[in-house]
Parts: C-alpha cells; sequence; structure tokens
C-alpha cells in the first residue's frame, strides 16, 4: 500500500481537527488555510455570507491573466451525534492503511492533498494558473458556493474549468443527478372523530399527495426517461418525513412532509412539482373546501441543485482521465457543487477526489492511505501539464 506524503498528513490532522460541522462557524479553518497559504506568499479572498461567520476561500498560484484550472472542496461535514465511534471523529486516527475522522473522505483528504501541492505549484513555472476555491454549507444543499460563484461570474478571468474532489475513489465522474426538496403543509379542518365528515382531515390529504409521489416515482422507473451511466437510472422520488395529528380520535387540522426528486440531466424537475401541485390544487383542494374554506396545500423549498451533465468529450475532461491514467468516466447518484459551477459561472466541471463516498456520513469515517497517495500523483502530474 502506497503512503501519502507527510505534508499531506500533517494538514489533514490539522483539518480535522475543526469542528465544522455545518450549524458551526468555518472562519477558524478558513483562516487557517488563509494564513498557510499567506506564509507561501500567496493571497486568498474570502467571500462572507451575510452574518460573517461562514465564508468561502478563492486564492491563485501562477498567471493571473488567463483562467486556469480549479481545484474546488467544501470544509463544512456532517454531525457525529449520536454516532458510535471507535476514536475521536475530530482526532485524525490511522489504523491497518486508513485515516478515521469526520471528513476524511467527505472531503478534507482531496483539500488537505491540494493545499500540500501548493509549494510545487509555486516552485513550478507555470503557463496555465491553479485555483483554489473552498467553499462552506454544502451538507446544507450547496449554499455557500453560491456567494463565491456570483463573484467569479462577474470577473473578467475566472477558472476555466473546475474539478471538485467529491469522493470518488479517483474515478472521474462527468454527471450527477439534480436535486429539488420540498415541505408541504396542508390545511385542514379539526372536530371530533366521530363527526370526521364534518372535519377534512390533514393528514389523509397528505397521504393521498404522499401516495401520488409514490406513483410518479413508479413511472419514472417504468418509463424512464433513462440514463444508463446511473446505477439508478432514472429519476427518483422520495417522501422522507411526514408530521400530523394530535390524537386517534381529533381529525387532524395539520400535517406537513417533506419530498424530493432526484432527476436526471434530460428530466426538467419543474414539469414534476407542477404534476404533484396540480394533483393537490385541482384535485383534491376542491374537496377539502367544500367541506371547510380555507383549507388546502402550501408549499416551501427546502434546497435546490441542478444536474451535472459535462460532456466527456472536453479536451478538459480528457485531461483529467489522463491524469488519473484511466480512460473511463462514470455518473452518481449524489450531487456536488459541480453543477453549480457550470450553471451560475459557465465554468464545466467534473467530480473526482480520494475515498469512496460509501464512507461519507458514517460513523469511523475513513480514506485510505493509497487514496491520498493516487490524489497526491494526480495533482503532481496536473503540474505537470500547466507547466507545459
Amino acid at each position: 500500500m502506497s503512503d501519502c506524503s507527510p505534508r499531506t498528513l500533517a494538514l489533514l490532522r490539522d483539518l480535522i481537527a475543526f469542528d465544522t460541522t455545518s450549524r458551526n462557524s468555518n472562519l477558524d479553518l478558513i483562516h487557517y488555510i488563509r494564513d498557510h497559504l499567506a506564509a507561501l506568499g500567496v493571497e486568498s479572498t474570502l467571500v462572507f455570507d451575510d452574518t460573517r461567520t461562514k465564508a468561502n476561500l478563492y486564492a491563485t498560484i501562477g498567471p493571473t491573466d488567463r483562467g486556469g484550472i480549479c481545484l474546488s472542496g467544501h470544509t463544512d461535514v456532517v454531525p457525529v451525534d449520536d454516532q458510535d465511534w471507535s476514536s475521536d471523529p475530530f482526532t485524525l486516527t490511522e489504523r491497518d492503511g486508513k485515516l478515521y475522522g469526520r471528513g476524511t473522505a467527505d472531503m478534507k483528504g482531496f483539500v488537505a492533498t491540494a493545499l500540500a501541492m501548493a509549494p510545487d505549484f509555486l516552485a513550478a513555472e507555470l503557463k496555465t494558473p491553479i485555483h483554489y476555491a473552498f467553499s462552506y454549507d454544502e451538507e446544507l444543499g450547496c449554499i455557500g458556493v453560491r456567494g463565491l460563484l456570483e463573484r467569479l461570474a462577474g470577473m473578467a478571468v475566472k477558472p476555466r474549468f473546475c474539478i471538485v474532489g467529491e469522493p470518488t475513489s479517483m474515478q472521474v465522474v462527468v454527471g450527477h443527478k439534480g436535486k429539488l426538496s420540498m415541505r408541504c403543509h396542508v390545511h385542514g379542518h379539526a372536530c371530533h372523530s366521530s363527526l370526521a365528515p364534518r372535519g377534512v382531515n390533514a393528514v389523509e390529504y397528505a397521504s393521498e399527495v404522499v401516495a401520488y409521489l409514490r406513483r410518479m416515482g413508479r413511472r419514472f422507473a417504468l418509463e424512464g426517461p433513462f440514463d444508463p451511466d446511473y446505477d439508478v437510472p432514472h429519476t427518483t422520488v422520495h417522501t422522507g418525513v411526514i408530521q400530523g395529528g394530535t390524537a386517534r380520535n381529533i381529525v387532524p387540522t395539520d400535517c406537513a412532509f417533506e419530498f424530493e426528486f432526484r432527476h436526471i440531466a434530460t428530466h426538467p424537475v419543474a414539469p414534476m412539482l407542477a404534476e404533484v401541485q396540480d394533483f393537490a390544487h385541482k384535485t383534491l383542494e376542491p374537496e377539502m373546501r367544500a367541506v371547510q374554506p380555507g383549507t388546502g396545500f402550501s408549499w416551501a423549498p427546502l434546497s435546490e441543485a441542478p444536474a451535472l451533465d459535462t460532456p466527456p468529450d472536453l479536451d478538459d475532461v480528457a485531461l483529467v482521465k489522463h491524469l488519473v491514467e484511466r480512460n473511463d468516466h462514470g455518473k452518481v447518484a449524489f450531487g456536488t457543487e459541480g453543477a453549480l459551477y457550470t450553471s451560475m459561472a459557465g465554468i464545466p466541471a467534473v467530480v473526482c477526489g480520494p475515498g469512496d463516498i460509501d464512507q461519507a456520513h458514517k460513523p469511523d469515517e475513513f480514506v485510505s492511505l493509497d487514496q491520498l497517495a493516487r490524489a497526491e500523483r494526480f495533482l503532481t502530474r496536473l503540474k505537470a501539464a500547466v507547466v507545459a
């Protein structure tokens, strides 16, 4: 098994020690990265959220008069609450060639590897710049990077291409599904359950919409559209949370549920949402309001991210395949910030990074030393490519 460099290990140890769970500020980590780069003579730009308790970081090594290759990663991690860890999740721990800690795979391993290459990038006479872009609140729906991308979209010189280092076991990923998450609130009318027809049962009407969503999911599975590059080659529909009612003998006045569409790029999500909303408002609401005016449905978006669908024949995609020494590409069901680079800033993107997504969000999350070593070799070959 190959070992990664001491420089990467030291950086990863420091990054893991910052508890950047999305509910927390990431500024201590961002300042650490800023200071690390400043000590090497690299200036960073911070793009803050409205509260100035979180920030994205953007930095460039090499010429500033042309766009280069952006190495992108998020700095936040998911919670460890109620997870049974074998070691402190915020202390990097090595066992049997694996490095354990929250964020080792998702995705501080990539961030550490990219930062460890900074002295090598600086020592080379880069013809094409390397950009660093590190974001916040990716785990909450790719929220933080949007402010950075708005800034990049307005710049005269911006990256020409982006590599998002999410864990793909160093496979080149050119596509992922988009996602729309919604909350539906059903407003009913309460009465005693012995007089149920005089009430409007919010739980039952919510159930009808949930069942309709389920039928939509079955239809997509049978009829498509399909994309065979995905493990699940069609759009999926999922209801994950439902809450309603107070007692068995009270017709419930309120019910709320949360659902999502994870859609392939060739299957627009807006008509899907319109379909289920039309069913609720045109079929169910008239029944409800015939019993009690003012009842019905309201909707609130929770998160939305577009699908990634980068043409695999782009020159920069071919470059990344060359750098990882494999000629194939794939698509994944999980979302990344890559699609936003394209949709918001016009920057094509692929996803390629060390570690296995199967380790993400679990107790005893790990990245193998071999995966980090492969990422280092990838970035070393990138350095050679942008010097030429």
